[in-house]
């Protein structure tokens, strides 16, 4: 049985499945790579942002002591959270890319799994990870012990962990640009709350939607079967 399944399919040369082989092998390999990189270019950035964060942080207490909360350590303190908020942003944008790009390798190594399976169909019940490239098998290939919540894969996702930390301070930099201006403790509470919030929620909204924007226009080569 095991030299049946071995047998290159049907007007394929033994050679050319050879070949074949070797090709998906190497452009998997390449993704493999690519993907590495991708992740560990993120986590560098993420790594960055979250000691910037901190140490800025922490001098905005130190500053604020030494000044006794003078109105110039209102102006530094703003300076300091924009210039946050903005590196933030732009950590956020790239880990949503990130996410995407990371989406896209899954896709293309489950198609090089399906590709596999033509060569040697005995193969497939040795591949964890799934060989059909469309939704549910991106969800199978990233976890395939069951099934596991969105909700659950979502919340704990890096997307919605730096726009928690970017939601933060950007709830704290509409507060101290509120107090510069002499706004009453109210009024900075609920600025900061709520645009904190919104931009939390917005960010979570426009993630989930071009996840799912990707999927009106994809076409999959090899669809699971409860799709087809």
């Amino acid at each position: 049985m095991s030299q049946q399944a071995a047998l290159p399919p049907e007007g394929v040369p033994a050679g050319s499945a050879s070949v074949r082989a070797q090709l998906l092998a190497t452009e998997h390999w390449s993704l493999l790579a690519s993907r590495s990189t991708t992740q560990g270019e993120v986590l560098t950035r993420i790594s960055i942002f979250l000691t910037l964060t901190s140490a800025s942080l922490l001098s905005i207490a130190l500053v604020g002591q030494a000044s006794t909360f003078s109105d110039t350590f209102r102006v530094f303190a703003v300076v300091i959270l924009g210039v946050l908020c903005v590196i933030g942003v732009l950590t956020n944008v790239r880990v949503v890319n990130v996410g995407h790009e990371d989406l896209m390798y899954v896709l293309a190594m489950n198609r090089l799994r399906a590709a596999y399976l033509a060569l040697d169909p005995g193969i497939e019940p040795y591949l964890m990870a799934s060989s059909h490239d469309d939704q549910a098998g991106s969800q199978h290939t990233y976890f395939w012990l069951g099934r596991r919540s969105d909700f659950s894969h979502v919340v704990g996702s890096s997307m919605i962990f730096i726009s928690a930390v970017c939601a933060a301070l950007i709830g704290l930099f509409v507060a101290a640009l509120g107090g510069l201006f002499g706004a009453p403790p109210w009024l900075l509470y609920v600025l900061g709350f709520g645009v904190g919030l919104g931009y939390l929620a917005l960010s979570s909204w426009i993630g989930g939607r071009r996840y799912y924007a990707l999927w009106h226009d994809y076409e999959p080569v090899s669809p699971s079967p409860s799709a087809g």
